[in-house]
């Protein structure tokens, strides 16, 4: 296998914990023998390894990693990157606004092979997290104000009888390389995805919620007391309370 030297040296690397010496030896090659020759590594790099490199995205420099992937080696690093927990975020932003939006990419290829994968919706309802309620009202009203929404979520039927709707915003509005940006791609090309993503989000927002209302209710029962108000009604029982039960978070 050519280059397996190398491949073996940024695995180890990138086990070890130096992610900043597996993207020097990657580096070293394309300047080496060319960009054809990095593409090549990268294409037999797991892609668990591609997203170690690809997630410590910096933004105050250009990093021909990223500027190399292709929309399917891309693809495969994103639906993997839940597993590392990380609860901001911010990595998987970065990494993706950095590859989809990069120069001369097709910002479409990219969505659509995150959306062919099992796990894409969902990666990409993680990009959105934090701007679930901002999603919402660009998909009932086309625009990103929740001033102008009224806060009703559209049904599945009805946000796929919406998915065709002429945009109020011009994607030039919106040309900010991040999540803007993205989500009027995903409406306006690729609806059935930002359906199935907005699906995601919305079940998220859901455990979340529900999590922390289970959080609450923890706190109310640490005076030992149980509260018998359900039970009169017969709506509960102190034997129906699984103490194990985790959060849906």
């Amino acid at each position: 296998m050519q280059h397996l030297a190398l491949i073996e040296k940024t695995q180890s690397l990138i086990a070890a914990g130096d992610i900043v010496g597996a993207e020097s030896a990657l580096v070293e090659l394309a300047d080496r023998e060319g960009d054809g020759a990095l593409m090549e590594v990268l294409e037999q790099l797991p892609p668990k390894d591609v997203l170690a490199v690809i997630r410590e995205y910096d933004g105050s420099r250009a990093s021909i990693i990223n500027l190399m992937l292709t929309p399917e080696q891309f693809a495969r690093a994103v639906v993997i990157e839940k597993q590392y927990r990380d609860l901001t975020r911010s990595h998987l932003r970065g990494m993706m606004n950095s590859v989809i939006f990069r120069d001369g990419a097709d910002a479409l290829a990219f969505l659509n092979a995150i959306g062919d994968l099992e796990g894409g919706a969902e990666a990409l309802a993680d990009y959105f997290e934090e701007k679930w309620s901002r999603i919402e009202a660009f998909a009932r009203t086309g625009t990103f104000d929740t001033v102008e929404d009224d806060g009703a979520l559209l049904s599945e039927d009805d946000l796929r009888a919406n998915a065709y709707a002429r945009a109020r915003l011009d994607q030039d509005e919106v040309a900010d390389a991040d999540w803007m940006q993205l989500a009027w791609l995903l409406r306006y090309e690729n609806p059935d995805l930002f359906i199935e993503m907005l699906l995601v989000l919305r079940a998220k927002a859901r455990a979340f919620a529900l999590g922390q209302d289970e959080e609450a209710q923890d706190e109310e029962d640490d005076d030992g007391k149980f509260e018998t108000s359900a039970t009169d009604r017969g709506q509960a029982t102190p034997a129906a309370i699984d103490p194990d039960e985790e959060s849906a978070i």
